[in-house]
């Protein structure tokens, strides 16, 4: 039997006003000092330093040094907080003027997804949260707008150009969640990334169940090069990168 929803679908705090519905504060008994940018900012801080699984209205309100119930004269519910901060962090992306004069598409595109990979890993809630809002938020706008132009450039048919997007930015996206996991792991146990890896590896390595994989993978980790971690996820990443730049080039000859 299917029930009947008990209430409406939550959309997003962008949508019907209410991004813009409440403003400063020193009104009606609220807070002075207080307003609905000072508790994004503080959001963000709290999600960057205790993750998202820690992060409540209670908490923020103690930091911010006022009731619950004073920060909900901000924003309606926890949801729309969330969806505040996840945007407030893609203001934090550079991004490429694709009018300008002698810029080409592929350096665009590297900066674009360079700046992407960092935010991912410089907050590593983001990437959970952005796959449960619909990222409509004039920052998420302003970056999915300045993508779209700079893959129009590449002569790409438009019917391709949602496709180039989703291997671009879709490998993006797990590149840097994982990364920022990873990074988040070594922090955790109170060890350096190379420290971790060695561990991991070597744990992995001595385990009946896994050390032929791990065999068989000796010659692809040798020729992978670099000395560290951080040199050899450089390495993947602009290769990887390059190998979906020159996809996007056969593909428009191929058109």
């Amino acid at each position: 039997m299917v029930r009947a929803a008990e209430g409406p679908t939550r959309t997003s705090v962008w949508l019907d006003g209410k991004a813009v519905r409440r403003g400063g504060g020193g009104r009606g008994g609220q807070p002075s000092g207080l307003d609905r940018g000072r508790i994004t900012e503080v959001t963000v801080g709290q999600l960057d330093a205790e993750g998202l699984a820690r992060f409540s209205m209670r908490r923020l309100a103690a930091e911010l040094n006022v009731t619950a119930m004073s920060v909900y004269w901000y924003v309606d519910t926890k949801d729309d907080l969330l969806e505040l901060a996840l945007d407030e962090t893609y203001g934090e992306l550079r991004l490429p003027d694709p009018d300008a004069e002698g810029e080409d598409w592929r350096d665009q595109l590297r900066v674009l997804a360079g700046e992407y990979r960092a935010l991912l890993v410089r907050h590593p809630w983001v990437s959970p949260l952005a796959g449960t809002y619909l990222n409509i938020g004039p920052h998420s706008l302003a970056f999915s707008r300045a993508v779209q132009r700079v893959l129009r450039r590449t002569g790409l048919p438009a019917r391709g150009l949602t496709g180039a997007i989703a291997a671009v930015f879709q490998f993006v996206y797990g590149f840097g969640t994982i990364e920022g996991h990873f990074i988040a792991r070594c922090a955790d146990a109170g060890m350096s990334q190379d420290a971790y890896f060695r561990h991991a590896m070597s744990a992995v390595g001595a385990a009946p169940e896994t050390a032929e994989v791990i065999q068989e993978s000796v010659d692809l980790m040798a020729a992978r090069g670099g000395g560290t971690v951080e040199e050899m996820r450089e390495r993947d990443f602009d290769f990887a990168l390059e190998l979906l730049v020159a996809g996007i080039e056969a593909m428009v000859e191929k058109a």
